[in-house]
């Protein structure tokens, strides 16, 4: 819902060009930049559920500002690019508390709970999606009121966990933050394959984010002459995509080449999406954002199954912090990108670039780690590192 509602607000209610749709998008990540590694490591010191209690609960809230803003009449660009950057900090924090509590319960089989928790996720997109489409029709008041309604009963599921999610350093043996992040950086950067996974998030987040985000709004807007519903069936689409190859992915069992199959599906997708930035005709579109969406169901449970087997338990917050990093930290910069992009050489011609960027990045990577030519099997990467 937040990414069709705000979207549309800033696209096409707004009527805002290309680079102020950039720098609105880019708002949203940009708190993740600075926030999301001390975050992680705040999770792995007072405890992944209090921290995702109070950050998702402070998201539930931030919908409200924007009603307010309606009900006022004073919904402008500055309004906007408040509401981003509130609503990016909730994001921030709470990304490595979730993500860290997700290995607290899923036993042996981590994968297979990774994939679990992205059917359910990018299921709910789709009816999350459904419902911000009706926002031409029904007016952004009550969508927005709806959103924070959600939001808040999530909060529900947090205080469900009991015991779960507890600081696993004791008080005492606390490090500073600093010394945290440093020791998180090292454990990341020091072993290849996550440090391989880290490098095609972050070319993940440039390039595939910054084309979603806002390549793709404004060229509904500007090409296809697009509403909120025609965002929303994108949306919608992209996440069905991802649904089915979870489910998938579910039937067919443990991925032992994980590295393999999060190579070869970002390489399908970059090549989708290239091709996406090619064709004038919105079925086309739709459908190749769809293709695209399949390929992101399997790129993305592989390299958050790496990064979840391979982070040392005392450092769980942390890992999953630096993972949500490589992605959100590249996120503003691509948006960035793609806003001057599309303001330069039109939304379209953005997207052919950040298909072209994406697969150099692509073979370099498959070319000089060992994601392409390891295989790695479920009892070498979830013994203790």
């Amino acid at each position: 819902m937040q990414s069709v509602l705000f979207a549309w607000l800033v696209t096409i209610v707004l009527r805002e060009s290309a680079e102020r749709v950039g720098f609105a998008q880019m708002s949203v990540l940009l708190p993740g930049l600075f926030l999301i590694l001390i975050a992680g490591v705040l999770a792995d010191r007072i405890g992944q559920k209090r921290q995702a209690i109070w950050s998702q609960m402070f998201a539930g809230v931030m919908p409200l500002f924007l009603i307010l803003a309606f009900m006022f009449d004073a919904l402008s660009y500055p309004v906007m690019i408040i509401y981003a950057l509130l609503m990016g900090i909730a994001q921030a924090i709470l990304t490595p508390a979730r993500d860290g509590l997700l290995n607290l319960v899923a036993g042996e089989n981590v994968q297979r709970m990774v994939m679990l928790s992205s059917l359910c996720q990018f299921g709910f997109q789709i009816l999350g999606f459904t419902i911000a489409g009706f926002a031409d029709s029904v007016g952004p008041i009550l969508i927005l009121s709806f959103q924070s309604v959600i939001l808040l009963i999530g909060t529900w599921g947090y205080f469900q966990l009991g015991e779960i999610g507890r600081p696993v350093v004791a008080k005492k043996d606390r490090e500073t933050v600093s010394k945290g992040l440093w020791e998180g950086a090292a454990t990341v950067v020091g072993n290849p394959v996550m440090r391989a996974v880290l490098i095609q998030n972050i070319a993940m987040g440039f390039f595939f984010m910054g084309s979603f985000i806002v390549a793709f709004p404004l060229v509904i807007r500007e090409v296809f002459a697009g509403s909120s519903s025609d965002l929303a069936a994108l949306n919608a689409l992209n996440s069905l995509g991802l649904v089915l190859t979870v489910l998938v992915l579910l039937r067919v069992g443990y991925i032992s080449r994980a590295g393999r199959a999060l190579i070869m599906a970002q390489g399908i997708g970059s090549l989708v999406l290239l091709s996406a930035g090619l064709v004038s005709n919105q079925i086309v579109f739709t459908s190749l954002v769809f293709v695209w969406g399949v390929c992101g169901g399997l790129a993305m449970p592989m390299s958050r199954t790496l990064l979840q087997q391979l982070a040392p338990a005392d450092q769980r917050g942390r890992v999953m912090s630096f993972y949500a990093f490589s992605f959100m930290g590249a996120g503003p910069f691509g948006a960035l990108l793609n806003g001057y992009l599309s303001d330069i050489y039109g939304p379209q011609q953005a997207i052919v670039i950040s298909g072209v960027g994406m697969i150099t990045v692509l073979l370099l990577v498959s070319s000089v780690s060992p994601l392409w030519r390891n295989v790695i099997v479920a009892e070498e990467v979830s013994e203790p590192t």
